[in-house]
């Protein structure tokens, strides 16, 4: 069964770790629903989202379909912590995004990043 994927991170296109799609269909450009903060996790490793209650914003991103064994390898590579949740896009769909526990993004103090414009937007600042 193919899977859609909410890519808004180093997996992303023209980022360093795009590879681990193997490949898979590109279906577009997408932006989450206003419901989700970003946050730069260990100083710039990787994107942390996470859903929130209020004082959310749309967080730009690539949507992929993908076989379940491209999905599993990217589960595989994926940092730890980072867990598969559904998200809410723009166009009235939902695809699967890895979301970053937010608990552990306010122990550590990570910076919130979310006005950036994404994360390719905050690599390239």
């Amino acid at each position: 069964m193919m899977k859609h994927i909410f890519i808004c991170g180093s997996a992303l296109r023209g980022q360093p770790d795009h590879q681990n799609l193997q490949g898979a269909k590109f279906l577009g450009a997408a932006k989450t629903l206003p419901k989700y903060r970003l946050h730069s996790v260990k100083d710039g490793w990787h994107p942390g989202i996470y859903q929130v209650e209020s004082n959310g914003i749309s967080i730009p991103g690539e949507v992929y379909e993908m076989t379940e064994s491209q999905y599993e390898y990217l589960l595989a590579n994926e940092p730890p912590h980072m867990y598969p949740a559904t998200v809410y896009l723009e166009n009235s769909s939902e695809a699967i995004a890895m979301l970053y526990p937010q608990e552990l993004i306010e122990q550590h103090g990570w910076e919130d990043i979310s006005e950036f414009g994404g994360w390719a937007a905050y690599k390239s600042s």
